[in-house]
């Protein structure tokens, strides 16, 4: 049985994680900074932003919580812009992240998954995307202190990886996380197309989002790797294609579209991956 810390474990996303993780046979250490409603069993008290606690964690020192660790599911941090001041946000998400990589990596620890953003694509969009579906073939640009954090998270795994050709690094670009008791919210999206259209109408449902994790630990590629991941479709029941010929008239859509087809592209996912959305606000609805 293979050994995974997860972060950020007490959050929407976390949870769920957890929840896919030790239902797919893994022996899970949830943490977090506290322990709040729904938290998962078991679940540590950790400081990431303190190096001793994250380097004693990653290396399986714990008092009888201990134990070799194969991998690492970053998900922790100040989880969007404006819910602190920008400062707060650099210091939390950066620190964090550096602790959980290079601690990583100094315990022989070979697979890392950390959760990025849809933000670094350039929401909210105020500046129109190059092209749709959006990809991650364009450089990242980021609007907000938060995302500039995630751009520079994929960065330093890049360098990362370089240094050490045998660690397998997953940045998973996650769009906003969803749970079924979301979805009543959905048929009011579509009175205002311009309500959701900064992020392009996209969302992911957490159980899928939690797929997206299992399957980039899983992944045996040495190096430093992004995906985008989103649900198969929009938020909206008007197709996308009218909705970016409204919102967005001089954007360029690239190929034929399906009728609510997502316009954050999940291609190189589904590729390198192996991952394909099983959930829909529509089944829910």
């Amino acid at each position: 049985m293979s050994r995974v810390v997860v972060t950020g474990a007490a959050g929407k996303l976390g949870r769920a994680v957890t929840a896919d993780l030790r239902a797919h046979g893994w022996d899970v250490l949830p943490v977090d900074r506290a322990a709040g409603p729904g938290a998962p069993e078991g679940l540590l008290e950790v400081d990431l932003t303190d190096q001793a606690q994250v380097v004693e964690v990653v290396a399986g020192r714990t008092d009888e919580r201990g134990g070799r660790v194969d991998a690492v599911a970053h998900l922790a941090a100040v989880p969007a812009p404006g819910r602190v001041p920008n400062s707060a946000t650099f210091a939390n998400n950066m620190t964090a992240s550096w602790n959980v990589q290079t601690a990583a990596r100094a315990a022989g620890v070979r697979h890392v998954v950390w959760a990025s953003s849809e933000t670094v694509l350039g929401l909210p969009f105020d500046e129109p995307p190059p092209y749709a579906p959006v990809d991650e073939a364009y450089r990242a640009r980021p609007g907000s202190t938060y995302s500039l954090v995630k751009t520079l998270e994929e960065e330093m795994a890049h360098h990362l990886c370089r240094w050490d050709p045998e660690l397998t690094m997953v940045g998973l670009r996650f769009s906003n996380v969803m749970e079924p008791h979301d979805y009543a919210e959905f048929p009011s999206f579509d009175t205002d197309p311009m309500r959701r259209k900064w992020n392009l109408w996209g969302y992911i449902d957490a159980r899928d989002g939690a797929q997206a994790v299992r399957r980039g630990l899983e992944l045996e590629r040495p190096g430093a790797h992004v995906a985008i991941i989103a649900a198969a479709d929009t938020v909206m029941t008007r197709s996308s294609a009218s909705l970016m010929a409204e919102v967005f008239p001089g954007v360029e859509v690239r190929g034929e579209l399906g009728e609510h087809e997502t316009l954050l592209g999940i291609g190189t996912a589904r590729e390198l991956l192996g991952y394909e959305p099983q959930h829909s606000w529509r089944d829910e609805v």
